[in-house]
């Protein structure tokens, strides 16, 4: 998911406790019962699960939808939450089968049937949205309902098909309340997950309570929740410091989270490794001066990513040469093995070789955000240095930035990435494929067909080989830059505990987690 979805990989020893609610061991007679506040930058882009494919809304999705199949803390392999079982049927990998629980309904009291479950993935795939989730389901041709009995008819082998049935993708949504050609517009939610959506205000907060109907794989659900939401990192770190907001996930400034210290003060501090990346992507499209291959490549060869590390990020990412994260199956270092240091004279040289007129202008976009601007004057500097390039930044909120973006409005523009699912095929299929969601106009016979490859085998171990392969095409064709990996943070204060468990690297947000002590 763009920047979008908010998944951490915790050490597996925590993640057990927290399937144990270790945060209570101590319960007090005095629990507090007022709302737990959240802070966060992500934004809910829409509360219809089709019209949406980025962190903030799929953050929503997993507390206030439910799907089919659903990931326990420190797993990576899926287990049933709708259903009462799933499994592929035959050898092929190409037919997948559900069995519904036969006791859901949704939060307004309809029972979920399985004509319920075919709606929602025909209409996610119908809608067909700009933003949508429908590039994740490229393999989906067919979803069949009898009774409680879902049929989902692939047109070729995908093992990693249960993990996206996982997501906020596969959200059960109310055939009676969603309109099956066009997306809700109001601010109801009609789901069946852990929480009830009780008021929303767009860009500004949401208050969830638990839902007393849910039935699935979660044992219990926590207090309720308001999420604020702050348009930029500086507001939700003003919001900290005064107290406005009791935990904090995605983006506190990185100058403050380097200097943070959880022996002091009233704070409890979480960092784990997180498949967060961030890359420089290429609008190829005809029209646009980054069709012309040589002329990415020479961006890459001048690309100085520990400059961009150290100078904007005070040392909280670290540098990546890779489409895919280090901790993910057949991560290499394709990027740094085809330019291994930031290189004007390569560059030029790459330029000179192509006949492309230099300076070369265009258009830098980026998510209106103090630190992400001073990532893109990070790049102009470097590449406007070389003489070789003229950058003209261009700053907008996320909704229009994502608009932008999908219309082909900017030449390149920076784009944070969190796998949909814990596997190397979300990193690969939605970024690079044909029709993928950076809607780049990037398309590649030769990626496709490894993308292919490597989604037939179940044992992920066997796909290391081709997802290598795919690395070094896209180090060829650089329909994007690999720039930067986090590391995930999550603040709170001693009140409030569960927060190390609020994410673990499967792209659920675990708000029941969290709980007063």
């Amino acid at each position: 998911m763009q920047s979008v979805r908010l998944r951490i990989l915790i050490t597996c020893g925590v993640l057990v406790a927290a399937g144990f609610g270790g945060w209570q061991l101590l319960p007090s007679d005095e629990v507090r019962k007022d709302p737990i506040t959240v802070g966060t930058t992500d934004e809910v882009t829409s509360l219809d699960p089709a019209g949406a494919y980025d962190a903030g809304s799929w953050a929503m999705y997993s507390n206030v939808f439910q799907s089919l199949l659903t990931f326990s803390p420190g797993s990576t392999t899926p287990v049933p939450d709708a259903a009462r079982s799933c499994k592929f049927v035959g050898m092929k990998l190409q037919t997948y089968q559900c069995e519904l629980r036969d006791d859901l309904t949704f939060s307004n009291g309809r029972k979920i049937t399985g004509e319920d479950v075919k709606y929602s993935f025909e209409r996610m795939l119908g809608i067909k949205t700009d933003v949508g989730p429908q590039p994740l389901f490229p393999t989906l041709k067919s979803v069949v309902a009898e009774g409680q009995t879902v049929t989902f008819n692939l047109s070729s082998r995908d093992a990693t098909f249960p993990q996206k049935l996982a997501t906020g993708a596969g959200s059960i949504v109310d055939r009676t309340q969603y309109p099956s050609k066009s997306l809700r517009e109001d601010v109801r939610v009609d789901g069946s997950g852990p929480y009830v959506l009780k008021e929303y205000k767009p860009g500004v907060s949401a208050r969830l309570e638990p839902n007393p109907k849910y039935k699935g794989a979660i044992n219990r659900t926590g207090g309720a929740v308001v999420i604020k939401y702050f348009k930029e990192s500086e507001q939700l770190a003003e919001a900290w410091e005064t107290k406005k907001v009791d935990v904090t996930h995605r983006q506190l400034p990185p100058q403050m989270v380097s200097t943070l210290d959880d022996t002091k003060g009233d704070i409890r501090l979480t960092e784990a490794d997180s498949p967060e990346i961030r890359n420089l992507n290429f609008n190829v499209r005809s029209g646009s001066v980054m069709s012309d291959k040589a002329v990415r490549r020479a961006v890459a060869a001048v690309v100085d990513r520990p400059a961009v590390v150290t100078n904007v990020f005070h040392g909280t990412v670290a540098p990546l040469y890779s489409l895919l994260p280090q901790g993910f199956t057949g991560h290499s270092t394709a990027f740094f093995d085809a330019y291994p240091k930031p290189d004007a004279k390569e560059a030029e040289r790459i330029l000179k070789d192509a006949d492309v007129k230099t300076p070369v202008a265009f258009t830098l976009g980026f998510r209106k955000d103090a630190t992400y601007a001073a990532e893109a004057a990070e790049l102009k500097r470097q590449l406007e240095a070389t003489k070789l390039f003229e950058v003209k930044v261009v700053q907008a909120d996320w909704q229009n930035f994502q608009k932008g973006y999908a219309s082909g409005a900017y030449d390149a523009y920076t784009v944070g990435w969190l796998p949909d699912f814990p596997d190397s095929d979300s990193f690969t299929a939605p970024l690079v494929g044909t029709d993928n969601t950076l809607h780049n106009g990037f398309s590649s016979r030769r990626i496709d067909q490894l993308i292919s490859s490597t989604q037939q085998y179940g044992d992920r171990g066997r796909a290391a080989g081709d997802f290598k392969e795919i690395q070094r095409e896209v180090a060829k064709d650089v329909p994007l830059v690999p720039l930067w990996q986090k590391k995930d943070y999550v603040l709170s204060t001693q009140a409030v505990g569960g927060s190390q468990y609020l994410s673990d690297g499967t792209g659920i947000w675990r708000l029941w987690e969290l709980g007063w002590i």
